[in-house]
C-alpha cells in the first residue's frame, strides 16, 4: 500500500503546476504582446531619428548663417570659385542670388569681380560647398514656394 503522505504531496505537486502553467499562459501572451508593442516603438523611434537628422542637415547651414557664426578659419572669396560652384549646382546667377538671400547684381558682381562679398555672404558661400545638385534644387523650391505664399497674402 501506497504512503498516503506521497501519494498528497505528488497531487498536490501535479496540481500546483498545473495551476502555474495556466496562469503562465496569461503572462506569456500579455509579455509577448508587449515585446511586439516595444518592437514597434523601437521602429518608429529608428525612422524619427533618422528624419530628425535629415532634417538637421538640411537646416544646419541656414541656422549658421543666420545665427552670424563665422568659422575659426579665415574663408577667402574667389570669383572663379564662385561660378565654378554656382556651374556645379547647376543653378543660374538669380537662383544662387535667390539661395543666398542677396541681389542678382552682386552675383553678377561678385563673378566679375568688380565687388567682393561681406564675412557674412562668404560664409554662407561657403556652405554652399558641401550641397549637391539635389539639395540645392530643393532649397530653391522651398524658397520659391515661401515667396509664392508670402505673395498671394499680401495681394488679398
Amino acid at each position: 500500500m501506497p504512503n498516503i503522505g506521497a501519494l498528497l504531496k505528488a497531487e498536490i505537486t501535479r496540481l500546483s503546476k498545473r495551476e502555474i502553467r495556466q496562469e503562465m499562459a496569461g503572462v506569456k501572451k500579455a509579455s509577448a504582446s508587449y515585446r511586439r508593442e516595444i518592437a514597434a516603438l523601437k521602429r518608429q523611434v529608428i525612422a524619427l531619428q533618422r528624419k530628425s537628422a535629415l532634417l538637421e542637415r538640411r537646416t544646419k547651414d541656414d541656422v549658421d548663417i543666420k545665427a552670424g557664426a563665422l568659422p575659426d578659419r579665415p574663408l577667402r572669396f574667389v570669383a572663379k570659385g564662385l561660378r565654378s560652384l554656382r556651374k556645379r549646382l547647376g543653378l543660374s546667377a538669380v537662383q544662387l542670388a535667390l539661395l543666398l538671400g542677396v541681389s542678382e547684381q552682386s552675383v553678377y558682381n561678385w563673378e566679375a569681380k568688380k565687388a567682393t562679398p561681406r564675412k557674412e555672404q562668404v560664409v554662407a558661400i561657403s556652405a554652399m560647398r558641401g550641397l549637391g545638385k539635389r539639395e540645392a534644387q530643393s532649397r530653391l523650391e522651398s524658397i520659391q514656394s515661401a515667396r509664392a505664399r508670402r505673395g498671394k497674402k499680401g495681394r488679398g
